[in-house]
């Protein structure tokens, strides 16, 4: 074995976004593509020199390729040690919680999360710090500067480590341990919650579908919701994780899990359905003919949270990202406890979390998650909300019902315009942006306009500023409206309009979300003149 130095050069729009960087797969699989970044990765955060690594991914077309050439660089630059996940897989929660638990310097997880996998499809590389969560933005721009200047590469010519077997062995000078990619996130799991309480519910009869989406999360789902809480066999389905996800979108919304909400909403419907994505950091929850947004899910688990073993001493804070509704303020009000509105992107909870301010966090796009790591978790959620349920004696529906008797609804959705042109979607932005402070007083589809910026956002703990966050717009009677170009996408620019209103009469409560909406909704294209710009009649996903 010898260490090899490749001589490369800047490869051009290797900016990592909200959750690493993320490129079609034939991007990554070019010459030097994916060896840039990784190199990048060293030299922006101090060489790997001596460090002890975490990696794993979500099993999608590329990442057995992409994780072997990883350790030879790792090798190469001199880490002392990378601890990986059988057959280089692990759930993002999963390695989060390994960095975490085994005091690692960092850690790489190879996915685009909720993004289709395949030959033709998307790949992504993001780089975790020593706390579990995703690279806060110091470091994330110090990654890609060094994508700026990067000269060469260092990598170990040496034949494939064979990662089917967990044990240890060595690469060069470097230690590497595989490790069962379940087992330590499943006992971290069962000391947040009540198992006991769970495996009662399900001897009931209480029924339930978990799909899988034939990504990660299956061998999880199995060894935990099947094997360990005596789910009925087949509970859990498309729980084999594909290279390319079985063909579908790991996304979980009632869009692309349409088999699950079709199930959910039959006559012989199971009591309880849930859902994760691509990399398992992502869930949606269903009940027999109630869908709960993740807004409503992050208010429900924030008011519920005391019947849970972990968070039976009550909560230190909330968190929230701005566009995700203001469902949860409420509930943190009554509890008595901060309530925190931070940008999209999870890496934004971090120090909220490390600092102990906040103890439960949400964003709109399907992600929750608590202190136990720093990465939304799907499997955990779920979990969350069986443990409530079977100390409620209650059904989603009852439990949702009884929550907007308490705190009102928020009626909540999002419209996804996906591979817009990029011109024009930043064009879009820029008249808005342009435009936001002669907003207040106008009107927009017979509604009044009283407050309209771009939001930024000043961390509490370590006193940074994000800006551009995206666009607010209040409307006259607790109506608002966010614009925002997604960071998630690999082509075209995705434009996501966030639409809320607030309903406190107890007779609308369960009126359907895009009537109850439809005025915000035409506000929204009368002031940003979305269809025009965006030549769509109409979103491509609606949640």
């Amino acid at each position: 074995m010898s260490i090899k130095t490749v001589q490369t050069q800047p490869i051009e729009g290797q900016k990592p976004g909200t959750s690493g960087l993320r490129k079609k797969t034939p991007v990554f699989m070019q010459t030097n593509y994916l060896e840039n970044f990784v190199q990048a990765i060293w030299n922006g955060t101090g060489g790997a020199a001596g460090k002890t690594y975490v990696l794993g991914g979500d099993g999608r077309y590329f990442n057995t390729q992409a994780a072997q050439t990883i350790l030879r660089m790792a090798a190469a630059s001199g880490a002392a040690k990378v601890i990986v996940g059988q057959n280089a897989l692990l759930s993002t929660p999963a390695a989060s919680n390994l960095i975490r638990k085994r005091k690692a310097d960092g850690g790489i997880i190879l996915s685009a999360s909720h993004n289709p996998g395949g030959p033709t499809e998307d790949f992504g590389v993001k780089y975790n710090a020593s706390n579990g969560g995703p690279a806060p933005e110091g470091m994330t721009q110090a990654i890609f500067e060094a994508t700026e200047t990067l000269e060469s590469y260092l990598i170990l010519d040496a034949p494939d480590v064979d990662l089917s077997k967990i044990g240890q062995s060595a690469l060069g000078d470097m230690q590497i341990e595989v490790v069962d990619p379940v087992s330590d996130y499943q006992d971290l799991m069962q000391s947040l919650f009540d198992f006991d309480a769970i495996r009662a519910l399900f001897a009931s009869g209480f029924r339930m579908r978990f799909d899988a989406m034939h990504a990660i999360t299956g061998p999880y789902a199995k060894a935990i919701i099947e094997d360990t809480l005596g789910a009925a066999p087949g509970s859990v389905v498309n729980a084999i994780p594909s290279e390319d996800f079985g063909g579908g979108h790991p996304d979980p919304n009632p869009i692309w899990a349409k088999d699950l909400m079709q199930t959910m909403f039959s006559d012989d419907a199971p009591d309880f359905g849930a859902a994760s994505d691509g990399d398992g950091d992502r869930n949606m929850i269903v009940g027999k003919n109630a869908y709960v947004t993740p807004s409503d899910s992050l208010a429900v688990l924030a008011a519920n949270a005391t019947m849970v073993p972990a968070y039976a001493g009550g909560l230190n804070g909330v968190a929230r990202s701005m566009p995700t509704s203001g469902a949860v303020d409420r509930v943190a009000e009554h509890l008595g406890v901060d309530c925190f509105e931070t940008p999209t992107g999870w890496k934004f909870f971090g120090n909220l979390l490390d600092a102990g301010r906040a103890t439960l966090c949400g964003e709109e796009s399907a992600g929750t998650g608590s202190d136990h790591v720093r990465e939304k978790d799907g499997l955990w959620a779920v979990l969350f909300w069986l443990n409530v349920l079977a100390e409620r004696g209650a059904s989603v529906q009852e439990v949702l019902r009884d929550h907007w008797g308490r705190f009102g609804r928020n009626y909540y959705s999002r419209h996804d315009y996906e591979a817009v042109d990029s011109a024009a979607a930043h064009a879009l932005m820029d008249d808005l942006r342009s435009r936001l402070s002669a907003l207040p007083g106008s009107t927009a589809a017979g509604l009044t306009v009283i407050s309209a910026d771009e939001f930024a956002y000043d961390d509490p703990v370590d006193g940074s500023r994000s800006e551009g966050q995206g666009l607010r717009i209040g409307l006259e009677g607790g109506g608002r409206i966010v614009l925002r170009l997604s960071g998630t996408g690999t082509e075209g620019a995705t434009l996501r309009v966030y639409l809320e209103r607030l309903e406190s009469e107890p007779s609308a409560l369960e009126d359907d979300p895009q009537a109850a909406l439809a005025d915000i909704i035409a506000a929204a294209d009368a002031l940003a003149g979305i269809s025009a710009r965006t030549g769509r009649a109409a979103p491509d996903v609606v949640t």
